[in-house]
């Protein structure tokens, strides 16, 4: 962004030496002019005359100089600024979610699925500066969206999860922990972690949740993980209907809290419950405040002066009063 600046206005103060400068040259040429008085100045008129009248241009023409050589002295300058981010200590972070057909209750609005997809998102928008991964899990798992700086692909990737019977049913918490480990396991960055979503226990998968924290633990990744249900029952899909849509009823909300405070105290992270969207969403805002991207933060400015210009225009004023006063006004010095 350009900006204009003067280095030194204090200087401007010396503005005020001008209209001094005009009281002392008007008192000084009253005290020239001789007071002689005649009943008539026809002899003494001349062509010259109108010489004597516009004399004063010289005096002008000194203080358009003076004036100029003053905002010089302020430098006047515009000033270009520019900002670079650059980040010292990037995060990489896995979302693992839970995909299962549970995720489709409503106690959060208009479902745990696509809560967690509005809440995750805006976690997304926050994170410019780390790479995000995905992972869908249900009865098995696989990689949506491997680590990637750009939040594009990630955003978009988000919102086309959703329900589907092509993956195996069930909860299989161990292999969607398992697979989000694999995709940070070879990462270089200062920090990774998961956030592990479910709102079930691990009923399904060959890989047991506990084995999936320890092979989180020797990688040195920290888990968040959090249990998605309201306490008690939940309006939640109970059968198909004929028309291949959910029939919905009330059921007992079941989530393995101590499997997953496990999991989160074994890797240094933390466990969350979230019970409603709003809820959900101050989670992920704490999760957003405990892991921090180093940034640094590059500052440029370059210059641009401008009183030369302003020098050059009072050689102009000095020179044409210098040229006036000994040419022109000659036989008046």
């Amino acid at each position: 962004m350009q900006q204009f600046e003067y280095v030194h206005p204090q200087l401007f103060w010396l503005l005020l030496l001008l209209p001094l400068l005009v009281l002392w040259y008007l008192w000084k040429r009253k005290q020239q002019t001789a007071a002689l008085k005649i009943s008539s100045i026809k002899g003494f008129k001349t062509g010259k005359n109108w010489l004597a009248n516009v004399r004063p241009l010289l005096f002008v023409l000194r203080l358009l100089a003076l004036a100029a050589i003053i905002v010089a002295m302020a430098r006047p300058r515009t000033v270009d600024e520019s900002t670079k981010i650059k980040t010292t200590k990037g995060i990489d972070i896995v979302i693992a979610v839970d995909v299962s057909a549970s995720m489709l209750a409503r106690d959060l609005k208009p479902n745990r699925l696509e809560a967690l997809k509005l809440v995750a998102a805006r976690f997304i928008d926050n994170r410019p500066n780390d790479r995000i991964g995905l992972v869908e899990y249900a009865g098995e798992s696989y990689t949506k969206t491997p680590l990637t700086s750009d939040k594009g692909i990630v955003l978009s990737a988000l919102k086309t999860i959703e329900y589907n019977t092509i993956i195996e049913g069930g909860t299989a918490i161990g292999m969607g922990l398992a697979t989000a480990v694999n995709r940070l396991k070879e990462s270089t960055a200062k920090s990774k972690i998961i956030i592990l979503m479910t709102d079930g226990e691990n009923n399904s998968g060959f890989i047991d949740p506990k084995i999936a924290s320890e092979l989180a633990v020797e990688f040195g990744i920290k888990v968040y993980t959090i249990g998605l249900g309201s306490k008690g029952m939940a309006l939640s899909p109970i059968g198909l209907k004929p028309d291949n849509t959910f029939q919905y009823g009330m059921q007992q909300v079941n989530i393995d809290e101590a499997l997953l405070k496990e999991i989160a105290t074994v890797t240094d992270g933390q466990y969350f419950r979230a019970t409603s969207t709003t809820k959900l969403n101050e989670i992920y805002e704490e999760i957003n405040k405990l892991e921090k991207t180093d940034i640094e933060e590059l500052k440029y400015k370059s210059y641009d002066e401008k009183y030369r210009p302003l020098v050059l225009l009072a050689l102009i004023f000095l020179g044409l009063e210098w040229l006036l006063r000994y040419t022109v006004f000659r036989s008046f010095v």
